[in-house]
């Protein structure tokens, strides 16, 4: 087995794992990280299938585009905990405003 296929292979798992982690979880953060590894796995097959021919040097077009695609995953990781953490306060602060409202009349 040649190593472009082990990185191919290793890629496709960590994607199935992240797509098992995506829909068994419910907390938002578990899912953000499921989703990051999905990506991770994208890339690892990427720069997998990069080398066009066994003895020749690898194509440098799909190497920029995982460089672009680590910058993207960064960057949505960042907005998503940033949405999580923002969500989580919202609904605390209105569980907090619920408790301390008097009932009835």
């Amino acid at each position: 087995m040649s190593s472009w296929v082990l990185y191919a292979l290793s890629g496709m798992a960590m994607f199935s794992v992240g797509l098992v982690g995506l829909f068994a979880h419910r907390h938002v953060v578990k899912r953000i990280l499921a989703s990051n590894i999905m990506g991770s796995g994208v890339l690892l097959v990427l720069v997998a299938l990069a080398r066009r021919v066994p003895s020749g040097a690898p194509d440098p077009i799909p190497h920029a585009l995982v460089l672009t695609g680590i910058v993207v995953s960064v960057s949505s990781t960042a907005l998503g905990v940033a949405l999580a953490r923002r969500i989580s306060r919202l609904q605390s602060t209105e569980s907090d405003s619920s408790r301390s409202s008097p009932e009835g009349p």
